[in-house]
């Protein structure tokens, strides 16, 4: 598909989620966060929800999490540009609350037209809850803890090709101990490796 045919599809994504009034966080927001970076990657990374500066400013993983995010990719040799970066969910959970199962179920129709539109080959899931739902969404029956899946491969079929689905740590697991660093930054090895491939 040309790359103007992806911009169009992805405007269209960001339009019908300006105007998304599905549940009650388009009431508590202040911007949505609907997603940033390559809009023909390869490799696209969903998180969980927006934090209180994404909220603000519209950028996915601009916080603390995100100078994380922004190391883990440098230490592979990747930019923010290189990549896709989104959340299941778009706008802002109060406080940061976590995301409940009506705001993913109104929400994640947008993710899904984001990888329709561009196509992925490797999804990497950070944390649970996107784990969760993309591992469930693409039809694995037991779904384990991050802890217990991290830096695995699942080959997938989507209905646009094979995909390899690659759960990881959230980048926040390091805000709060730094000593993850070094695990988060093998499992981001194995995204590398894959990518490669």
């Amino acid at each position: 598909m040309s790359l103007k045919k992806i911009d169009e599809q992805l405007k269209n994504v960001r339009d019908k989620v300006i105007k998304c009034k599905k549940c009650s966080l388009s009431k508590t927001r202040i911007l949505p966060v609907i997603g940033q970076g390559d809009h023909q990657a390869k490799v696209v990374l969903v998180g969980e929800a927006p934090g209180s500066n994404e909220d603000k400013t519209g950028v996915p993983f601009c916080g603390a999490a995100g100078a994380i995010l922004d190391e883990l990719l440098n230490s592979i040799d990747y930019k923010r540009e290189d990549v896709y970066i989104c959340n299941i969910l778009k706008c802002r959970p109060p406080s940061n609350r976590n995301p409940q199962t009506d705001e993913i179920k109104a929400c994640t129709p947008y993710l899904e037209e984001q990888f329709q539109a561009i196509k992925p080959r490797i999804i990497c899931s950070l944390g649970n809850y996107a784990t969760s739902y993309i591992l469930e969404k693409y039809g694995e029956k037991e779904i384990q803890s991050i802890g217990q899946i991290h830096g695995r491969v699942f080959e997938i079929k989507a209905n646009f090709g094979l995909v390899k689905i690659i759960p990881l740590y959230h980048p926040a697991t390091v805000v709060y101990n730094r000593n993850m660093i070094e695990i988060l930054k093998s499992d981001f090895k194995i995204l590398k490796k894959h990518d490669e491939k």
